[in-house]
């Protein structure tokens, strides 16, 4: 199995989905966001595949999000403001052949394998 993870290597829960991804032997593509920001037409995608909007796949923790009315405001300038500083992106999100999870906690991955 295949699966792309959007990976942030300092995050624990990061590391440990993608620990899950190879014991479960998949082949794993890891782009770490912070470096390469998915654009926000893939944010979009990912986001609708796993059946959340953007403002759920916003991270609060550690960001200016909440000081910024990014919670409240419409998805594409939340996908605007993701694909511009890629800090605001909670993660991980993983995508596989069986759709696409924010996987919080690291066992939301267990859904798509």
């Amino acid at each position: 199995m295949k699966a792309t993870i959007w990976h942030n290597p300092n995050c624990g829960t990061s590391r440990n989905t993608l620990a899950m991804l190879e014991e479960a032997g998949a082949d794993v593509t890891v782009i770490e966001y912070l470096k390469t920001p998915p654009s926000a037409e893939k944010l979009a995608q990912l986001y609708r595949d796993a059946g959340i909007t953007p403002q759920q796949g916003l991270r609060l923790r550690g960001t200016d999000a909440e000081e910024r009315d990014l919670p409240s405001a419409d998805d594409a300038t939340v996908l605007a403001a993701m694909a511009t500083e890629p800090k605001l992106i909670e993660r991980p999100l993983v995508e596989t052949d069986k759709g696409v999870r924010l996987c919080r906690p690291k066992e939301k991955v267990l859904e798509i394998l």
